[in-house]
């Protein structure tokens, strides 16, 4: 038997340093990125709950029994719900308001988005560009939406401490409605 003789291949050598450079990228910390590719966003809550997501970008499916189960986990805390989609040109258009409503209020009001006929991945972009760092769980067929007697998107609800809706708000919302509807589910 001959003996056989390796040779260098300068592609060997280039996909060795990648694998190296990719493997210390992945130890360095900052982005999470889970099975699914997504990277994670630490969510800011103002309060636990066995179904309120902690990763802002995980986007778990919900329907309507799983939405009602944890809105009632969140009695105690008032909640704001904003259901929007990626696609949604309104949506795009109150974003940097509810952004900076949840920056402010974020530690005593719990935000929740409801992304609905949208795709997880656009999705993901949508909050990534606008910086959302509070949960939303999707509901590709809009199911929830439909569930609560509302049409089209967005939609933003204020529900009470004790889990009362006291507003809906249909379309874009205006800053003042949003504060007047903050105002009025933590008493201020």
């Amino acid at each position: 038997m001959r003996p056989v003789r390796l040779r260098r291949s300068p592609l060997l050598g280039a996909t060795l340093c990648a694998l190296l450079a990719l493997g210390a990228a992945s130890c360095s910390g900052g982005s999470d990125p889970t099975d699914d590719g997504h990277t994670v966003v630490p969510a800011v809550n103002a309060t636990t709950a066995p179904l309120l997501p902690t990763d802002a970008a995980e986007l778990p499916t919900f329907d309507p029994s799983t939405y009602q189960t944890l809105l009632g986990q969140l009695g105690g805390t008032p909640v704001v719900v904003n259901i929007w989609g990626s696609w949604c040109a309104p949506c795009r258009d109150e974003a940097a308001a509810l952004v900076a409503a949840h920056r402010r209020y974020g530690h005593d009001v719990q935000f929740l988005g409801i992304d609905i006929l949208d795709a997880r991945g656009s999705a993901r972009e949508y909050q990534k560009e606008f910086e959302i760092t509070y949960p939303s769980v999707f509901d590709q067929p809009g199911r929830i939406r439909d569930s609560l007697g509302v049409l089209g998107q967005p939609v933003t609800l204020f529900y009470d401490r004790s889990g009362a809706l006291v507003d809906t708000w249909m379309g874009a919302i205006p800053q003042d409605q949003l504060q007047k509807g903050l105002d009025e589910i933590t008493g201020s």
